[in-house]
């Protein structure tokens, strides 16, 4: 029998999952070893473990199951919904899995494999124009509910998205960080999800946390002081005046989603910390290069404030970065502009140092 002494082993999970949808969630927190400073512990909680690669797996099937259970959805319904790309590619899976249609609206200013990605998984999607931004898209998902009678999952308002965060995301940090500190949590925020339904938690069970939301340097929308434009039901009926087109591709759309209002009222976050898209990028790449890990350039900008916080962070300080999806998500964007599909000069110096198999420059 031959010897495996040394090889790393793996035991399973000890279960068998009945589907994919039970796959979501439990995602690790990983330790950056090579780019952190010496005197602290930075760790990752990378999302790009669950099934579809994207944190919003969790909120997509909370979407779903809470209207399951409150009657809102009729099996066999279809489901509209606004999104940047995440949350309509989990929904799409869970669509998918479960058996309804499902039809997207997307700002044709985000990134192609986004839109191939949710077409491959069954869904449509309806681009909206460019100008129109976020909100844009946001609009038509509503008109189109309304006339066809289709469910909208309403990502922005719904209760369930806070929800799952508090029942999974915050749960699985305290329990990875049980008996250890936990001295800052960075994230960004798209919907408020992820910022509102972990600082629930944390500032009751963990409240010597600080809690830090990164938001890009040209959109400071909260950091703007300017209240949001809502109807009585208080939804978002106009384009926050201190947005920006930026390419953090997920984060800060062109309004205060009621989701991360609560955030706001409530306190839920010690500091803002504005991050650029070349920061974000630089972070990204920077992750890929040195630790092994491809996140997309919303990991690369929160990883970017987090390095920040590092350097002035007291001996011993830990620190948790949330990296809410992959990087193959932005092929088509800047983080991908200047990497090469042919071989550079370095690669075609090694290709040459041997004779066989030689494939001519591009």
């Amino acid at each position: 029998m031959r010897e495996t002494t040394g090889v790393r082993t793996t035991k399973g999970r000890g279960r068998l999952y009945d589907s994919v949808l039970e796959t979501i969630g439990d995602t690790p927190c990983i330790r950056i070893n090579n780019l952190a400073p010496p005197h602290v512990r930075l760790y990752v909680k990378a999302e790009f473990f669950n099934p579809a690669a994207s944190v919003k797996d969790r909120l997509a099937i909370n979407l779903i199951e809470s209207a399951e259970r409150s009657g809102r959805l009729k099996p066999g319904q279809t489901v509209v919904e606004a999104t940047s790309g995440n949350t309509g590619i989990g929904l799409a899976m869970v669509c998918a899995q479960k058996g309804y249609p499902l039809v997207v609206t997307m700002a044709e200013s985000f990134s192609i494999e986004r839109r191939r990605l949710m077409r491959l998984l069954g869904a449509k999607v309806v681009l909206t124009p460019r100008a129109e931004k976020g909100f844009g898209m946001y609009r038509k998902a509503a008109e189109l509910a309304a006339q066809h009678g289709w469910f909208l999952a309403g990502q922005f308002e719904s209760d369930a998205n806070a929800d799952i965060h508090e029942a999974t995301t915050a749960r699985e940090i305290l329990r990875d960080f049980e008996g250890e500190r936990l001295d800052w949590f960075v994230t960004g925020f798209g919907t408020g999800g992820t910022v509102t339904g972990v600082a629930r938690v944390l500032r009751r069970e963990r409240p010597e946390t600080k809690i830090i939301l990164s938001e890009p340097a040209n959109a400071q929308l909260l950091a703007s002081g300017r209240a949001q434009g809502r109807d009585a039901n208080g939804v978002a009926n106009e384009s926050h005046p201190a947005f920006e087109p930026h390419p953090i591709q997920g984060w800060t759309p062109d309004f205060i989603p009621l989701v991360l209002q609560e955030a706001v009222d409530s306190g839920f976050y010690d500091e803002l910390a504005p991050v650029s898209g070349a920061e974000g990028v630089a972070g990204a790449k920077a992750l890929a290069a040195k630790e092994g890990i491809l996140t997309g350039i919303s990991g690369g900008s929160t990883f970017a404030v987090s390095l920040k916080i590092a350097e002035t962070a007291p001996e011993g300080a830990v620190i948790l970065c949330m990296l809410p999806d992959t990087g193959e998500r932005y092929l088509s964007t800047p983080l991908f502009e200047d990497i090469p599909a042919d071989m550079n000069e370095a690669e075609q110096e090694i290709s040459r140092s041997t004779p066989g198999q030689q494939v001519a420059a591009g």
